[in-house]
């Protein structure tokens, strides 16, 4: 699994404390999406992060001359206590967080064919009811293994209402008797 681009990292619980004391900081969105832009393009440093024969003292220098002002403290407390391997854990985590202070949910949508507004409508209506939300965005992919209907994905929830599920559940039914 690449963490880097995968939005569908599970957040330990260290990363989520992590993301609570990155928002409570108060640092800038922006500080935060070049700190990551710069863990994208330059991959050698999480190695470099994670390296115990590194000193501390090197790997201090390294986010003093390299990252932005801003997160530059943070970051040296994720080095101290060796966390550097869960940083897009973290990034992740605190988009999260952010989501949910701003009751902001982020929903998958797997179906054959498209919804219309409409439907897409009801779905997010459903959801902000559902989860005491005040918006939803719906990422809609398209998946033809589905037969048909769709499969609505928010965090660990999921709603199968696909022809695939509901075969599968039949079989279930039809092998335990």
């Amino acid at each position: 699994m690449n963490q880097q681009t995968d939005k569908q990292i599970r957040c330990s619980l260290a990363a989520k404390r992590y993301a609570c004391v990155l928002y409570d900081l108060g640092i800038s969105f922006k500080s935060i999406e070049e700190t990551k832009e710069i863990f994208k393009k330059v991959p050698q440093l999480q190695f470099i992060f994670k390296n115990p024969t590194i000193s501390g003292e090197k790997k201090l220098n390294i986010i003093d001359r390299v990252f932005p002002k801003e997160t530059q403290n943070f970051l040296k407390v994720v080095c101290k206590y060796q966390r550097m391997d869960i940083i897009f854990e973290i990034f992740e985590a605190y988009e999260n967080y952010c989501n949910m202070q701003r009751k902001f949910l982020n929903a998958k949508l797997s179906c054959v064919e498209p919804p219309s507004e409409t439907q897409l409508d009801g779905m997010k209506k459903f959801l902000c009811k559902k989860y005491n939300m005040n918006d939803v965005h719906i990422e809609v992919k398209r998946d033809d293994s589905l037969i048909g209907g769709f499969i609505l994905s928010v965090g660990d929830d999921e709603y199968d209402w696909s022809l695939k599920g509901r075969l599968k559940r039949l079989e279930q039914k039809l092998t335990w008797r």
